[in-house]
């Protein structure tokens, strides 16, 4: 299918290879059939990550019985099995003051609190349906990589203090020494108490397991190459069979087959993230950088770096995953990551790195979400963009999406910010070339001290 990156970027056939992959035996096909007849049913939803499966979740919840969903691979394949397991806050790429220039103090407040809400949302739905999710930490962190970057840290501090009425507390770089480690790259940070960290494999698929047994059907390899309407009926085509349906639910996120729709042609931006673990560390290596701390943590890089101690302590860190996809591209990635953990934590430049993973993160040109109807057709909804914070985003869009198809909710219900209708960028096929041309800037930023 067209597409911005190198194809092995969208082949569900290719391994993963991530991490999270490894804690849970293989998902069967058995277990999530394909869709291998015409079949009809009241809701259908394209997308069996997060986000469509807590759609499931919540029209399952509210009684719906004919409701099928339809996953191009294996559910948890795309970013909902390969993030860096963030239950967070940031679903946005639009700065703070643009923000609040653009939709005002009450909706940019309630854009914040609808965040929260999706971060609780996430431990709420693991503790009803007993997932184990290996939840760690409490809120999340944000680093200065340069001393510079504490004056940006005060800004947030009186934006998550004043409008999202979040708490915090800004670290010195002494105190951030004491409450999370040491590093040459860390002159400060601010905790941000609103996120925790989890395996987004194990919380999927525990999703999953709780749509199904709720009677859901979930059809796993059945990617939908069509859709037309006829009357009142959505045909969804794939290659095992035609699903009908009066209704759909769009959660596809980065891996949404534009040529389907011509509404969402050059409406997304997907972008490459790639994440490497090392091996379990020992406690006199984490000594060694001072870490004492299982809550999640960022950098305050343009081009990030995201980075969290998992359960059997080994590191994760991730950051952008280049602008190809292609398997020599991300080879260099792995290298260069490599050596920005280095950097960052020295006494672990020689640690052994056993996984390495790359995936798409999905912005819109609007850079902030969209949980809405589709414009012209109020049977469809759409949960998408989530500008790499998927995992609450991801959980409380789908049951908005799921609300508002099933008329629990109405759009007065939560936060203009989500409510933009996409779209298209100028000269869309050159969306690669304007995100090489950001980059580029970014570098540059990052590293230059701010004024």
């Amino acid at each position: 299918m067209p597409s911005l990156y190198n194809a092995r970027v969208y082949d569900r056939t290719l391994a993963v290879g991530s991490f999270w992959e490894t804690t849970l035996p293989p998902l069967a096909l058995e277990i999530v059939p394909p869709l291998l007849q015409d079949e009809t049913c009241e809701v259908a939803i394209i997308g069996g990550g997060i986000t469509g499966l807590s759609a499931a979740l919540q029209l399952a919840a509210e009684g719906q019985q004919q409701v099928r969903v339809l996953e191009a691979g294996l559910p948890a394949w795309g970013a909902s099995g390969r993030n860096g397991g963030f239950a967070c806050i940031g679903s946005t790429w639009m700065p703070h003051k643009a923000l609040m220039h653009k939709f005002g103090l009450e909706e940019t407040r309630r854009f914040y609190q609808n965040q929260r809400q999706g971060v609780n949302l996430v431990r709420q739905v693991a503790d009803a349906e007993d997932l184990a999710i290996d939840a760690q930490g409490d809120g999340e962190i944000a680093v200065a990589h340069h001393p510079s970057r504490w004056r940006s840290l005060q800004s947030a501090q009186d934006f998550y203090t004043q409008v999202a009425e979040y708490p915090c507390q800004l670290w010195s770089t002494e105190e951030m020494s004491e409450q999370a480690y040491r590093s040459p790259q860390a002159h400060g940070a601010l905790w941000v108490g609103v996120g925790f960290g989890l395996n987004p494999m194990k919380y999927t698929r525990g999703v999953l397991q709780a749509v199904q047994r709720r009677g859901v059907a979930v059809h796993g390899q059945s990617p939908v190459t069509a859709w037309e309407k006829q009357g009142a009926w959505h045909l969804l085509h794939t290659p095992g069979g035609v699903l009908r349906a009066q209704r759909v639910i769009v959660a596809t996120n980065g891996y949404t087959p534009e040529h389907l729709r011509p509404d969402w042609q050059g409406t997304l931006l997907p972008v490459l993230s790639a994440i490497v673990t090392t091996r379990p560390l020992t406690a006199a290596e984490l000594a060694a950088q001072g870490w004492h701390t299982e809550t999640p943590l960022f950098d305050t890089r343009t081009l990030l770096h995201y980075f969290r101690r998992l359960a059997d302590g080994r590191l994760l860190f991730g950051g952008r995953g280049g602008l190809v996809g292609s398997a020599a591209e991300s080879d260099r990635r792995r290298q260069a990551l490599i050596h920005e953990l280095g950097q960052m934590f020295p006494a672990w430049r020689s640690v052994e790195i056993t996984h390495f993973w790359t995936g798409l993160v999905c912005g819109s040109t609007q850079l902030t979400p969209h949980v809405g109807r589709l414009p012209g057709d109020d049977t469809v909804v759409q949960a998408i963009a989530f500008h790499g914070n998927g995992v609450a985003a991801g959980t409380w869009s789908g049951r908005t999406a799921a609300q508002l198809t099933t008329g629990t909710l109405t759009p007065q219900d939560y936060s203009a910010v989500y409510q933009q209708p996409l779209k298209s960028a100028l000269l869309p096929g050159l969306r690669r070339w304007y995100l090489r041309s950001a980059y580029a800037v970014a570098q540059v930023a990052d590293a230059l001290p701010s004024r």
